[in-house]
């Protein structure tokens, strides 16, 4: 007997229907049957089940003679169910990686409950996901299990039967069934949760609820909504055979008249001619089961009174007011702001004639992100060398609190962010400013790049329209030909940069320093290391491995390549991961906490992440080449690499400049972790190769030579290539073997022996306090 019945009806779904049990069939838990009803579907909704079922005996194909309904398609599949529990799919939706694992787990610690619900999130054809509004109500705190009695707030979690999981015993002693017609979910899900002797929460995202843009049955201008009058009276029944339920009535009574508020005012549902109808049959239910008593808001009420008297034209004329009330306000808001952005640039035009200031600097990064990367680490040190020098910062208001006292937060679109762009004399970016930034005679601007460019950038991407999607070259030329200075790692990005960025200005000069944001790990000290690892959740001897994976531009979603769960499982209890997702996607990499796998998305600073950790395992990013200036083992992985180089392209071939061991699949990573290979001496002298071509500048010095140069004016800055020997980053915490198995002995990489006596004592510059980066790049 299986643990889980997983019932997916199938009607005209042809476009979802692989998707939908896919997401079954991949569960990383096993033990469950799907039954798939072919609701007798005219398109090739039944082909694809057998198809299923030919290649998964899990699979258990149901075809029904006639169409049934959705109602009676899940009877049919309840009949044919062995499993310990119900789960619902309706398929066009999917289960989330892990949710049968999760709903497992769950029964299990709460001792078998008759039902348990669980979360769900809404998911556009966009790409866009967004969780049930309500989720505080599936919190797990409080006792493992109670009653509909115990926890009213779970009737606010939306009524549908596909988010709960359901005891089978339960449901046949009970005699559960669907009723036919529209709105079946309601007369199963009221008397499930009133009658259930035990329910249960999870609080995790189970299922992804599509929101397609058309073909949603309740979305369907019908008659057939009328249904909704004959599932309440089912409902109503119910509670009425049971005495015992009574209580229920005027709770259930208030919600009926919400949905049929919220019916009656939905666009596209009721035919042309029948809300007339509706409201006077809405009026008759009122009557019918009227009970006061049931808590409701004052405008519920309104609408609730109005139904009850049968007040048609009253509330659709106080409807249409409310619509009109709306479209006035959001006509109102777009006149003020195009008022007030026509104010700014007035304002802005007044400031451009007034004189420049020679001792006021405004800095940004990451398309106004918090403080971080180079434009952080150049901030700090004018601030310590230029004397007078007041430094500004902008970003965005969340992010103001990443802002080092002693620098003033900008908002943009301000008039003091307008202020600051037309009369600041150095103007520091990693990425472009405002494209209507005017650049006056006297100021500075220093673009200072974000990352050593492994993908194609600039104008390289002209022939590559999946990343460059709707760039426009021309403005990209025109933001170039504002800049005075392009910040260099090396000789090898200077190259790419003056051809991907090439400057219409004689006057634009590239500094070939290193960067500065690398400063930090020259300086670091290990007892900066140890706070940080405390800070970040690390246990004690852990071996934490950084993943940080960059964003793809052949998806919209964000690609995790690599199940986390299992990776983390096969490495042992020693290891744990710190997660660090692009900050493109403003999303974790996992949504669910586990205990060895710590999300660092959040943190101000990827630098203090990187010092926190024993390795990294990355793919594309160019965070290896920053990396790299810790020594400390790298491992890619390259599960996608056609792809990847298809879309966006790369400016050489990884694989013959690695800077540690390469993975082409999940189980070789595994693997280089097993024997050792990782952090052995074969990926030692990869690693060492990869610093001399990448990392000769990154010695501590690079953001006071910044300075010295654009802000101090001196023209004589030297900067010398440092031999990786040489240079001495923070000692890594788990020491490396000095071989690997049939490699020669060589001697431990550099940071993994003794520490040296002048990095026993004082912290880092600014003690990590102003963390330097954000996210992943």
């Amino acid at each position: 007997m299986p643990r889980f019945s997983v019932i997916v009806p199938a009607y005209q779904v042809q476009a979802y229907l692989d998707e939908s049990l896919d997401s079954v069939l991949t569960q990383s838990f096993e033990d469950f049957e799907i039954i798939a009803v072919d609701d007798c579907s005219p398109d090739s909704c039944g082909a694809i089940i057998d198809g299923f079922a030919a290649r998964d005996s899990r699979v258990r194909p149901l075809h029904l003679p006639e169409n049934v309904g959705l109602g009676l398609a899940r009877n049919a599949g309840i009949a044919e169910a062995t499993g310990d529990y119900l789960i619902f799919l309706d398929s066009d939706d999917t289960l989330a990686p892990g949710a049968l694992r999760a709903i497992a787990d769950r029964i299990g610690e709460t001792g078998e409950p008759d039902v348990l619900v669980y979360d769900y999130a809404r998911t556009y054809w966009t790409g866009e996901s967004v969780r049930n509004t309500f989720a505080e109500h599936l919190t797990e705190t409080g006792p493992a299990t109670f009653t509909l009695a115990d926890r009213p707030g779970l009737l606010k979690v939306l009524m549908v039967v596909w988010n709960k999981a359901y005891r089978r015993a339960f449901v046949e002693a009970e005699g559960f069934t669907f009723p036919p017609g529209y709105y079946e979910d309601t007369p199963w899900t009221y008397p499930v949760l009133m009658a259930a002797g035990s329910i249960a929460v999870l609080d995790q995202v189970c299922v992804g609820y599509r929101q397609r843009r058309q073909g949603n049955i309740l979305s369907t201008t019908s008659r057939k909504h009328f249904d909704i009058f004959d599932q309440y009276d089912r409902v109503f029944a119910f509670i009425d055979a049971r005495p015992a339920l009574a209580a229920w009535r005027p709770v259930i009574f208030r919600r009926m008249l919400d949905h049929f508020s919220t019916l009656f005012t939905t666009r596209g549902r009721l035919p042309h001619g029948s809300r007339t109808e509706f409201f006077r049959r809405a009026r008759a239910q009122c009557a019918r089961y009227r009970t006061p008593g049931g808590p409701a808001p004052w405008r519920a009420r309104l609408r609730h009174g109005l139904i009850r008297v049968g007040a048609h034209r009253t509330y659709r004329a106080l409807w249409s007011a409310k619509l009109l009330r709306g479209r006035l306000r959001r006509l109102t808001g777009a006149v003020r702001r195009v008022v007030r952005a026509a104010s700014l640039q007035a304002y802005y035009r007044i400031q451009l004639r007034l004189p420049v200031r020679a001792d006021r600097a405004v800095f940004a990064a990451y398309w106004h992100r918090g403080y971080a990367c180079n434009p952080a680490a150049i901030e700090a040190k004018a601030r310590e060398l230029v004397p007078g020098m007041h430094t500004s910062w902008i970003c965005r208001p969340e992010d103001a609190h990443t802002v080092p006292t002693g620098t003033r937060p900008l908002t943009p679109g301000t008039y003091r962010y307008w202020q600051a762009l037309a009369r600041s004399k150095y103007l520091v970016n990693n990425v472009n400013f405002d494209r209507r930034l005017v650049k006056r005679p006297g100021q500075v601007l220093l673009q200072t790049h974000h990352g050593t460019p492994l993908k194609t950038m600039g104008l390289d991407l002209q022939d590559r329209p999946a990343a460059a999607r709707s760039m426009d070259f021309a403005r990209l030329l025109a933001n170039v030909d504002k800049w005075d200075f392009s910040l260099s790692a090396n000789r090898y990005s200077t190259l790419v940069w003056e051809k991907a960025y090439p400057s219409g200005s004689a006057d634009c000069t590239t500094l070939e320093y290193g960067y500065p944001r690398n400063d930090l790990f020259q300086r670091a000290t290990p007892a900066d290391v140890a706070r940080l690892r405390e800070s970040i959740g690390v246990p004690e001897g852990a071996t934490a491995l950084l993943y940080a994976p960059t964003h793809r531009d052949y998806r919209r979603t964000q690609h995790l390549g690599l199940d986390l769960e299992r990776v983390v499982r096969e490495l042992g209890p020693d290891f744990v991961i710190l997660t660090r997702a692009h900050y493109s996607y403003e999303a974790p990499l996992v949504r669910e906490p586990h205990p060895r796998i710590i999300d660092v998305s959040g943190h101000p600073s990827v630098e203090a992440v990187a010092l926190a950790s024993d390795a990294l395992v990355t793919d594309y990013s160019s965070l290896m080449f920053d990396y790299a200036n810790l020594d400390r083992p790298i491992v890619i992985h390259s599960s996608d690499r056609e792809a990847y180089e298809a879309a966006r392209g790369t400016y050489f071939d990884l694989h013959s400049c690695p800077p540690g061991a390469i993975a082409h699949s999940e189980d070789e990573l595994l693997d280089i972790f097993a024997t050792g290979h990782w952090r052995a001496a074969r990926s030692a002298q990869l690693r060492a190769a990869f610093r001399a071509r990448f990392c000769p500048y990154d010695d501590g010095h690079a953001a006071e030579r910044v300075v010295r140069r654009v802000f101090l004016g001196d023209t004589d800055v030297q900067v010398t290539a440092v031999p990786p020997a040489e240079q001495r980053p923070v000692p890594v915490v788990v020491p490396a073997p000095a071989t690997e198995p049939g490699s020669p002995a060589v001697p431990a990489a550099a940071g993994s022996g003794t520490v040296p006596a002048d990095r026993q004592a004082a912290p880092a510059e600014r003690g990590l306090a102003g963390a330097q980066s954000v996210k992943g790049t």
